[in-house]
């Protein structure tokens, strides 16, 4: 896993400025709760898993000198709430080629993280000296 910190920033209204390593981002929600600057946290969380699972299918078709000419990622959130990941393959690919690459991309880390209970660690930190009381 990624050892770098993400940092997150207030800007104005509900923006958010999010910064790691060297990369800078926007978070903000639509209008009228936000301006709409970025993606939102949802959002961004499904460009994580769709980037994964794009990632390792292409890495996998490469280890194998397979002929993935591209890989289409689109995900969403369905009616009932669940994730729908849809995956293009194209390229000249055998069945069971496309079906390992679609098992592939079911074992991306991103998806191994949703698909199982997280624990998450919520820690108060003081950033600045209070002002001290009259």
């Amino acid at each position: 896993m990624n050892s770098r910190i993400v940092l997150v920033a207030e800007e104005k209204g509900l923006a958010r400025s999010v910064a790691i390593g060297p990369h800078r981002l926007t978070a903000d929600e639509p209008e009228p709760a936000g301006t709409d600057t970025g993606p939102t946290p949802v959002e961004l969380l499904l460009a994580a898993l769709g980037s994964c699972a794009s990632m390792a299918v292409r890495a996998s078709a490469q280890r194998h000198a397979w002929p993935l000419e591209r890989v289409d990622v689109a995900v969403r959130f369905d009616a009932e709430g669940q994730v729908v990941k849809n995956i293009g393959l194209v390229g000249e690919l055998t069945s069971a080629q496309r079906d390992q690459l679609l098992a592939v991309a079911g074992r991306c880390p991103v998806h191994r993280l949703l698909a199982k209970e997280v624990t998450i660690i919520t820690v108060p930190t003081l950033l600045a000296e209070p002002e001290p009381l009259p």
